[in-house]
């Protein structure tokens, strides 16, 4: 991410983009919108002819560059797609996923996987390191799927335009790996899906950018997002409380490192540096708590 000073105060840190012209603007200057933010200018009122004028001439291209920003989340969004397609040919089902995929790449601590001549023992702990990545893109169903896939480019798409690709992509991987490691310490011998560990670390991660710039998360929406979805994994059963609430603090935490970063306008290669180490740091605490299958720790 490029530190810039803002188009209205020079003398200050612009650690904000308006979501309709795209200007960078400090916190002092950022209006909250009903979608992401606005700068002085596009909040204020204007003739007809102008806001006309605007469109015309401008439209095609900020609906351009808004498409190549989200150009990451898009292709997050197809790897699901796709994921789920293949599941589906693999004996998986519209409503509940499963199949040979899930069984194969499905997170999961320590299980066993029988035959009809053996007994596989498959998991995290048996070496099966990538089902902390592979798990984060099944899903059970297609409703599983499409709610998921909603958040993600909901919150993914505004993320990916305000911290760019990579940071973006630290924090989205970082959130996955986070909730496989609650996933460890809570329920290891479950078999688990789904992008909600990642999708959550974007929610908390949208709360503290917005807290830490005077905004309220309650003035649009992403405040009562948050309490309906952690009702949700409470109340309802068949859902993963370690896998959402440590993408949540993985979230809130990566989210948190990365935009300290920028606002130090630490350049280069450093800025990306500590949140990067937290999530390989993350991804080395799953493998230790999968070797603890038989003693979780709220399990």
């Amino acid at each position: 991410m490029t530190n810039k000073n803002c188009y209205w105060h020079p003398d200050r840190y612009a650690g904000v983009t308006c979501q309709r012209c795209e200007r960078r603007v400090c916190a002092e200057c950022m209006h909250t919108a009903s979608v992401g933010f606005h700068c002085p200018a596009c909040i204020a009122p204007q003739s007809i002819n102008h806001g006309r004028k605007r469109i015309s001439a401008r439209s095609f291209a900020r609906g351009a560059n808004a498409s190549e920003q989200s150009l990451t989340t898009r292709t997050l969004i197809a790897v699901n797609l796709f994921a789920f397609l293949v599941t589906l040919f693999r004996g998986g089902s519209l409503s509940s996923g499963g199949g040979d995929v899930t069984i194969d790449f499905g997170l999961v601590g320590y299980g066993r996987v029988l035959s009809a001549f053996s007994i596989d023992y498959v998991g995290i702990a048996e070496g099966e390191w990538w089902r902390m990545f592979t798990g984060g893109f099944l899903h059970a169903g297609f409703i599983h799927l499409a709610f998921n896939m909603f958040l993600l480019w909901m919150l993914g798409s505004q993320l990916e335009r305000l911290l760019g690709p990579t940071s973006y992509l630290i924090l989205y991987f970082g959130s996955l790996l986070s909730g496989a490691l609650g996933v460890m310490l809570l329920d290891p011998l479950a078999l688990t899906v789904g992008a909600s560990g990642a999708v959550f670390g974007l929610m908390g991660a949208t709360v503290v950018y917005q807290l830490r710039r005077g905004v309220s998360p309650w003035s649009n929406g992403i405040g009562t997002l948050l309490i309906i979805n952690l009702i949700f994994t409470f109340a309802r059963p068949n859902i993963s409380v370690g896998g959402h609430l440590g993408g949540l603090l993985g979230g809130l935490l990566i989210g948190w490192l990365i935009d300290e970063m920028n606002k130090k306008r630490i350049a280069g290669y450093l800025s990306f540096l500590l949140p990067l180490i937290i999530t390989v740091a993350l991804g080395f605490s799953c493998l230790w708590a999968s070797k603890y299958w038989y003693d979780p720790i709220l399990g």
